[in-house]
């Protein structure tokens, strides 16, 4: 289905998966990286920092859109989260299908660019706790201001409401239902062909 979709951002599918921290969008990612054969993924905590939790659009736009939409390559800066600086660059090809996956993958300034936008349909409190337990009590401080700024971000830039595709974790897998934004069918799986 993902290679099936019109591209979006040059000769790329840019396909988001979003959804609260916690939720298993880093998880699903990966599982559709592998299926589609070893497609890139973008992981936005690595264009994030701590000063801008949610201020990495301008650079989503000019180090990843821009050059897939020229049939480049994208490059960018890892941030590094325990030295508190960017580090060494990352390029990224412009395969058929770019994953894109973090909080915040399907806001308004990506919208244009996505081919499909799928959303982590967990509840926000359960994913905060499954986030907390994975990173620990050494993080409880970051995790009280990640949790507020989280909710500001959604109540300006929802992306729930814009996804083609609800998927929620069930045992064995996952469920993939109809989104807000339209997709098909309920439980149409998510395939990567």
């Amino acid at each position: 289905m993902l290679r099936g979709l019109p591209p979006s951002c040059g000769p790329v599918r840019l396909v988001a998966v979003d959804g609260h921290a916690g939720s298993g969008k880093s998880t699903l990612a990966g599982r559709l990286a592998r299926e589609l054969g070893g497609a890139p993924v973008l992981h936005l905590d690595d264009l994030a920092d701590h000063d801008t939790l949610f201020g990495w659009s301008g650079r989503v736009l000019d180090q990843v859109v821009a050059p897939f939409s020229r049939g480049g390559p994208a490059r960018h800066r890892v941030y590094d989260w325990e030295r508190r600086r960017f580090g060494e660059a990352r390029t990224l090809p412009p395969a058929p299908v770019v994953l894109v996956e973090g909080v915040g993958a399907g806001r308004r300034a990506l919208r244009p660019h996505l081919a499909h936008l799928l959303w982590m349909d967990v509840p926000r409190e359960e994913a905060w706790a499954r986030g907390r337990l994975r990173d620990g009590p050494g993080l409880a401080g970051f995790w009280d201001g990640w949790e507020r700024a989280e909710e500001r971000h959604f109540a300006a830039d929802p992306s729930r409401p814009y996804c083609d595709r609800l998927v929620r974790p069930c045992p064995g897998g996952y469920r993939v239902l109809s989104g807000p934004g339209g997709g098909g069918p309920d439980s149409a799986p998510v395939h990567a062909r």
